[in-house]
């Protein structure tokens, strides 16, 4: 296995294959007999050869061929997939484009004029072959250099337009339409700012945003630090060690700081042993007892790692495909037993939680750690397992210990939280439904000091650097990275966990996948998962972003995202999407894709391996940097 070069966007020649050619002509004969059919019953006879001419003109027929329509662009479709046979190949030498607004759910319907229901939303529609809502998921790329927009839409096809207006107008309409279909309404200064609020007009003016804050890059970003662990003369960085899962399919990864890291499957967990090249080796499995797999919400889905990585939290989503849970079980690795099962409740009361995570990004090597943070729908809290009492709590008790709810707060509605992550102080960011992305201090969980928009998509996942000024956030079909840097009223440098960022706030990036490879990704290709690299020392930069799409981990490097001058962000229009990644394909789906912590990263690695967990099997490899080199 290796991981494949980021790829370059092909150019698309503009001369036709004999076969292309034949296509074409075979299609005007057919055109030119269906257009008999429209023939006036009365035709006056003309009194010049002019009007004759202007007559055949006006009823179509094959005459007009050599005329251009509306709107023309040539219409390419890649064909072979992933081989050596893959190319563009002319679908249609004139093709006519136009975004047209019908049914939402007239895409399935077909014909167009056809009745259907639902909310009225913009099409794209270009020659006899396409058909698409514009939306995140055509996954359209600009090439301004090329003429070109690639895009998917049950397959993956390129417009190559005849000029610059004619592709800068495109864009400028695919942008209106887009925004229309996200937020409902016309897209116009009001409406932006109806969407983005006063603050936040660097994301919707994305050309006149100040971008001073995304160069603060360091100076020691660049520089290798003097890692702990020397690398073995006989090592060669760029093999790869794989693992077995034992016990049933893998369902999470649970990467440790210290000696071990834990692949958690159906029945039990597997313990596997940190070394600079990886994970692997240990051997040791641990079956989960009686009453852990007698539990009626079934598999863990969640596993986190608590007293210096002794102890595992397990949480288990509800029957019927909810994702929350009334609970929780603590698992003493070194025993091998469930030693607590945990009940969520506040005042009395059993409530749920929808996600956990540990107080801050090192908070799993205290040995003495004893709280971590809940998040629900409309609740953000800590939870506390000692008791008030003084009190040991087990299973052999008659009712399950109750978790304390020591610090947080229950929203009344609207918030619809999704996932959270913590920095290296404690502060919380937390991702929502709605794509809203809200920045909460160490002190309290009552109000956000920062929020910021969303951008039309849900947030599925999010993290956060140590140092808290930067945040990844993972969408289905996007990641995007937010500054969180700005400069109060004093001229002091904050981040927006500990302030409020008014209206000195940089527009974000976007990171995506260009549309071949976000096609070649497969049926299940959104995003997942998307993390920093894992420092936990003030000081130390993540080097690198990793997210699971698919098949695919796709990394990119961090610096070159954050560097405005970098060649992917020339001649865009709108919020920046950087394309530069890497990709390791696997055989599989994809259960998790992490960086082990910085600590394995090798002396003439810049970066700690990264460990890549399908449900058979987890491998893990290095990325020096003669071995991933992001074009």
């Amino acid at each position: 296995m290796g991981a494949n070069e980021s790829r370059q966007d092909p150019l698309i020649s503009d001369t036709e294959s004999e076969e292309d050619s034949e296509d074409q002509h075979s299609s005007e004969e057919d055109d030119y007999e269906d257009s008999k059919d429209h023939v006036s019953p009365i035709i006056k006879t003309p009194s010049s050869v002019d009007e004759i001419d202007a007559k055949l003109k006006a009823l179509k027929l094959k005459y007009s061929k050599n005329q251009t329509p509306i709107n023309s662009v040539k219409l390419y479709i890649h064909t072979g997939g992933n081989t050596a046979q893959s190319k563009w190949v002319l679908s249609e030498k004139a093709a006519s484009f136009r975004f047209v607004k019908e049914p939402e759910n007239s895409e399935e319907n077909g014909d167009e004029g056809e009745e259907g229901d639902g909310d009225l939303c913009w099409f794209l529609k270009v020659g006899l072959r396409v058909k698409a809502l514009v939306d995140q998921q055509l996954q359209l790329k600009g090439v301004m250099d090329q003429l070109r927009v690639d895009f998917v839409a049950n397959g993956v096809y390129a417009m190559k337009f005849g000029s610059i207006d004619e592709y800068k107008g495109f864009i400028e309409e695919y942008e209106k339409c887009l925004f229309e279909n996200t937020y409902g309404f016309e897209c116009n200064d009001v409406n932006k700012g109806k969407v983005y609020g006063k603050d936040f007009v660097a994301w919707a003016n994305p050309e006149a945003a100040d971008d001073s804050m995304w160069e603060d890059a360091e100076e020691s970003f660049g520089k290798s630090p003097g890692f702990k662990t020397p690398v073995r003369q006989s090592h060669d960085l760029r093999e790869e060690f794989e693992e077995a899962a034992r016990g049933g399919s893998i369902k999470s990864l649970a990467l440790g700081a210290l000696d071990n890291s834990f692949l958690v499957s159906d029945s039990g967990i597997q313990v596997v042993k940190n070394f600079s090249h990886g994970i692997h080796g240990k051997g040791v499995y641990v079956n989960f007892d009686e009453s852990m797999k007698g539990h009626v919400e079934g598999t863990p889905r969640k596993a986190l790692l608590m007293r210096g990585e002794t102890n595992m939290l397990l949480m288990s989503p509800m029957t019927q495909g909810k994702p929350h849970t009334n609970g929780l079980h603590q698992f003493d690795i070194e025993t091998g037993k469930v030693v607590t099962e945990w009940k969520f409740a506040k005042d009395g009361t059993d409530i749920s939680m929808r996600d956990v995570t540990n107080d801050s990004k090192g908070a799993q090597m205290d040995p003495s750690g004893s709280t971590f943070l809940g998040l629900d729908d409309n609740r953000l809290c800590r939870w506390d397992m000692r008791d008030r009492h003084g009190i040991v709590q087990n299973l052999a008790d008659s009712n399950a210990p109750v978790l304390n709810w020591t610090q947080g707060h229950q929203f009344s509605r609207g918030t619809n939280f999704q996932c959270f992550a913590t920095t290296g102080d404690g502060s919380i960011v937390v991702g929502s439904v709605d794509g809203k992305i809200r920045l909460y201090s160490v002190s309290s969980m009552r109000q956000a000091k920062t929020a910021f928009p969303g951008l039309g998509s849900p947030i599925t996942h999010v993290d956060v650097t140590y140092d808290g000024k930067w945040i990844l956030g993972t969408t289905d079909t996007y990641l995007i990275l937010i500054c969180t840097l700005f400069t109060d009223k004093d001229g002091k440098s904050k981040t927006g966990f500990a302030g409020r960022m008014g209206n000195r706030i940089a527009a974000p990036r976007l990171l995506k996948l260009n549309p071949l490879d976000s096609h070649r990704a497969g049926v299940n290709n959104k995003f997942r998962g998307a993390q920093f690299s894992w420092v936990t020392e003030d000081g130390k930069q993540e080097r690198h972003l990793v997210a699971t799409v698919g098949k695919f981990s796709v990394i990119w490097n961090f610096q070159q995202v954050k560097d405005g001058s970098h060649e992917c962000y020339r001649n865009q229009v709108g919020l920046k999407s950087c394309y530069c990644y890497k990709i390791v394909p696997k055989d599989d789906s994809i259960v998790d894709s992490r960086f082990m912590h910085e600590k394995f990263a090798v002396s003439d690695s810049p970066e700690a391996p990264l460990v890549v967990a399908t449900p058979m099997k987890v491998s893990s490899f290095s990325i020096s940097s003669s071995r991933l080199s992001f074009a």
